[in-house]
């Protein structure tokens, strides 16, 4: 009883640290959706070896969307002309960090490692793409962007004009559009494996000695590659994994090790690699997860050793910027979260479970129907000749 009140504990303590920040990353993450055009960014990905690489970096890094949830942006935006380099390098900046990301890995990690994440996942996507576009064929296909309107799609965009679209919806509307968007279809996504997330930290918080992390995860490349191992077929977000890497940086792993889950574990996990087979093709998907292993790894040796040359301290930075939240102010985004989690998590649990009892069904049906079908079938039956 002692450990699970020490877990409760733990994990409501990492929860009230984060939710404001969490709350601050959903609103402009709403933001983003509504002001930032589909087909703007589109059209800048689709010509250049070097250029739409960058631009695909640096787009991907402030949009919430975790390594499931990109896979059917990039898919769009590879048939709406982007090259595989941009492909590529969109599919790990954004599932490695986003403005939701960024602001909670401000209150819980510190000032160093809000900017060496999104730093780190750009030069990862930037190499992977830049690879990917220099061994391939560079794509000579048109780009077709997809114009449609990213509030109500009220319209398509092909006949109507950004000047003419602009009265389509007042300002009002976009904002209520983006705000229906951060708390609802957005959140809606976050909101189990971020709550699954802050449980793991509480866990980690209240089981695991001060010691025995810093023993074996303590900096140094085979840290790292033991992170990478664990980390490439975990499927956690961005956002769920950072209150996982603080817990861990408390419990004395390196910060550069902590790096490492911060790129590899959003970015990969078994499903996305196996879809990204059919977007992109092996190769493709064989740079991904070179780049993504290689560029972290340095990244992290990096991380470690400006810490060391700055005599800084990983672990006092671990939730120094949320004490600037008053703790009347995080208990209140905390139980604001915890009640926008109810319906999608418990709509989540019913679509699992639904989904299980017609498997369960199906099965049934399908031993019913080769019973009656066999000829052994009717010998079965007690009595019967």
């Amino acid at each position: 009883m002692e450990l699970v009140i020490r877990w409760g504990a733990e994990s409501w303590h990492m929860l009230a640290e984060s939710s404001v920040y969490v709350l601050f990353g959903l609103v402009v993450g709403g933001l983003l959706r509504v002001f930032l055009s589909p087909g703007t960014v589109a059209r800048h990905l689709g010509r250049g070896r070097f250029s739409s690489v960058l631009k695909a970096s640096a787009l991907g890094i402030p949009l919430p969307l975790c390594s499931c949830g990109v896979l059917p942006a990039a898919a769009s935006l590879r048939r709406q002309g982007a090259s595989r380099g941009a492909t590529t390098a969109f599919l790990i900046s954004t599932p490695e960090t986003g403005v939701d990301s960024i602001a909670l890995t401000w209150a819980l990690l510190g000032p160093v490692m809000t900017v060496a994440r999104p730093v780190a996942a750009f030069l990862t996507a930037t190499v992977a793409g830049v690879v990917e576009n220099l061994i391939g064929k560079p794509d000579d296909r048109e780009v077709v962007p997809d114009m449609r309107c990213p509030v109500d799609a009220c319209c398509d965009g092909v006949g109507c004009s950004e000047e003419e679209h602009r009265r389509h919806h007042s300002l009002g509307e976009k904002l209520r559009a983006g705000m229906r968007f951060a708390f609802g279809e957005l959140w809606a996504d976050l909101a189990g494996w971020f709550m699954v997330g802050t449980a793991l930290a509480g866990l980690i918080g209240a089981l695991v000695p001060d010691d025995v992390m810093g023993r074996y995860l303590g900096g140094g490349v085979w840290s790292m590659l033991l992170m990478l191992a664990v980390a490439v077929p975990l499927y956690i977000c961005a956002t769920s994994s950072t209150p996982v890497a603080a817990m861990l940086i408390l419990k004395g792993v390196s910060p550069g090790t902590a790096l490492v889950l911060l790129l590899a574990g959003p970015a990969t996990n078994v499903t996305s690699i196996s879809v990204l087979f059919g977007i992109l093709g092996k190769r493709a998907t064989a740079i991904y997860l070179t780049a993504i292993s290689v560029v972290s790894v340095l990244c992290g040796l990096g991380l470690d050793a400006l810490h060391g040359w700055l005599g800084l301290s990983a672990r006092a930075a671990v939730g120094h910027a949320a004490e600037m939240v008053p703790p009347w102010l995080q208990a209140v985004g905390a139980a604001l979260l915890l009640l926008m989690s109810v319906r999608p998590i418990g709509a989540s649990l019913r679509a699992r479970l639904s989904g299980r009892k017609q498997e369960h069904e199906h099965r049934e049906g399908d031993h019913a129907g080769r019973a009656v079908a066999s000829p052994g079938g009717a010998a079965s039956c007690p009595g019967s000749t």
